[in-house]
């Protein structure tokens, strides 16, 4: 079952902590495929000059992040790798939570077919890109309701949290030093360091 709207009406940096133990579910044609939420950040438009949403940018991309919470932001990395974000907060206040590395539980098989590697190897889904292609996310989840049948977060275990600075954004000055990065502490499939 989903989890219900409120849980994506609050502030992206509760949400985002929040996720880490939930359980990411696709629904496919191959059958269901998911795993334990790992790793997340939070991202706080237009304020934080890392987010998308920076200065108020509101384009075709960044629209649904306008939107009602609990939707899928969907955007490329470096042109060819889908990461999926979850829409929080209010209307009119863009704020996402991107999920950057999940523990498989459910469809190892098919996630492993999807990504061409082993299903117990740690590359299967310790990287945004690499969940994306793995649960068969792409251009055509942007916008899909997560309280929907189809892709959605379930309950999960309550799990060590930690937190770090955010990945790769380095160009938003002193926002990028901010610690709100949240991961399973000691959970292998952590993207990138601390896995404490």
């Amino acid at each position: 079952m989903s989890l219900p709207r409120s849980f994506y009406q609050r502030p992206a940096l509760r949400v985002a902590r929040d996720v880490i133990g939930k359980v990411l579910i696709h629904l496919t044609p191959e059958g269901p495929v998911g795993g334990r939420i790992v790793e997340s950040e939070a991202y706080q438009g237009p304020a934080d000059q890392a987010a998308h949403s920076r200065d108020g940018r509101r384009t075709a991309r960044t629209e649904v992040m306008f939107g009602a919470a609990g939707h899928a932001y969907m955007f490329l990395l470096y042109g060819m790798h889908w990461a999926f974000n979850i829409v929080v907060a209010d209307v009119d206040v863009p704020h996402a939570v991107l999920i950057r590395a999940i523990e498989p539980t459910l469809g190892i098989d098919v996630m492993a077919q999807n990504r061409n590697v082993r299903a117990d190897a740690r590359e299967l889904t310790n990287g945004p890109g690499k969940v994306c292609a793995a649960l068969g996310l792409n251009r055509a989840h942007y916008g899909m309701d997560l309280c929907g049948p189809t892709l959605f977060l379930d309950e999960g275990p309550r799990v060590p949290v930690g937190k770090s600075e955010r990945i790769n954004v380095d160009y938003a000055g002193t926002w990028a030093l901010k610690h709100w990065r949240f991961h399973e502490r000691g959970n292998r499939y952590v993207s990138v360091a601390p896995r404490d």
